[in-house]
């Protein structure tokens, strides 16, 4: 598959904040990767100025694209509205709006992180689907756009050509995220090796993290997890999670979701997908095969789990992303 090009929006001027939240996807998507796929992504910058930069604090980013270049970008991140939009009432910039319509028109993928969302959901993108952004903006999102379902509890949320994460690392989640859809599991994992994070927490994880729970549980918790992870193929559930951590169900259930915010059973679901993509890419095992290695029990089940949470069947994914 295509990686393509990332238009990434860079507003004329910009603050600290700012300028992590765009380090984050031109790091992911503006650092070639021959080893891992050739091409890779081709990074726009487009300015939102005349003068084609954006200026910081203390120095100057060029920009090599502007906005009426948007429009031919296969994806478009936008990480920005200007802090008059949140703190008063201004409106979002009507020329980023434009740009925004004419992309989605055009058929680009569009994504948000954190304040970003105002700008979709101002172009009407967001209207009648589910996403985020930063808990501390989400019930203004909500207030100003009721025709959206916020959620403020999720690291991101994927509406298929329309994506919106919260703020700050939750766009790194969101940009290994497309990786994963783009380039495939094998990718995403290597690339999210090299930058020294975790290859994939999905969307559905929660924001907040819950700090009542002990630092110690948090490592025996990742134990009990590799633990899981070694034995995937075998008939695994809660009472054997609980006794592995040595916790009674409901309070290794409570802690799992505190930790991870989701459930043990929808974690070792993930996970289970995510070793059947792994054998996707790398062997020519049989799909009957790899549900049994996988855990997912037989063929029907992966294929059925594979077009609810990947969006293709096993042959289509094993065909998109084979390394064999």
């Amino acid at each position: 598959m295509s990686a393509g090009s990332v238009a990434l929006i860079v507003p004329t001027d910009f603050g600290v904040a700012d300028l992590y939240e765009l380090g984050i996807p031109a790091a992911v998507f503006g650092t070639p990767q021959p080893d891992l796929a050739d091409p890779w992504y081709e990074l726009w910058l487009c300015g939102t100025g005349s003068d084609t930069r954006g200026t910081g604090p203390g120095f100057t980013l060029h920009t090599t694209h502007g906005l009426d270049d948007v429009v031919n970008a296969d994806t478009v991140f936008v990480s920005w509205v200007p802090e008059e939009v949140i703190e008063g009432n201004a409106p979002v910039p009507p020329e980023l709006v434009a740009a925004l319509r004419k992309a989605h028109d055009n058929g680009a993928r569009i994504v948000s992180q954190c304040v970003g969302a105002y700008a979709l959901a101002e172009a009407g993108l967001l209207d009648g689907r589910r996403a985020t952004a930063h808990w501390m903006h989400t019930a203004l999102l909500a207030e100003r756009y009721p025709k959206i379902q916020v959620d403020d509890s999720v690291l991101y949320v994927d509406e298929g050509d329309v994506l919106t994460s919260a703020g700050m690392t939750a766009g790194l989640d969101l940009c290994l995220h497309l990786v994963r859809r783009d380039l495939g599991a094998h990718v995403a994992n290597q690339l999210a090796r090299r930058m020294i994070v975790p290859g994939h927490r999905p969307g559905g994880r929660s924001q907040v993290i819950d700090l009542s729970v002990p630092p110690n549980d948090h490592q025996s918790l990742e134990s009990v997890l590799d633990w899981a992870r070694a034995r995937l193929d075998e008939p695994l559930t809660i009472e054997d999670l609980a006794r592995r951590a040595a916790m009674s169900p409901r309070t290794f259930y409570r802690r799992l979701h505190a930790t991870t915010g989701t459930t043990p059973l929808q974690w070792l679901l993930n996970e289970r997908i995510a070793r059947a993509q792994a054998l996707l890419e790398s062997t020519g095992l049989s799909v009957e095969k790899i549900a049994g290695l996988s855990g997912i029990g037989t063929a029907n089940n992966l294929r059925h789990h594979f077009l609810k949470h990947v969006g293709v069947s096993p042959s289509d994914y094993r065909q998109a992303f084979s390394r064999r």
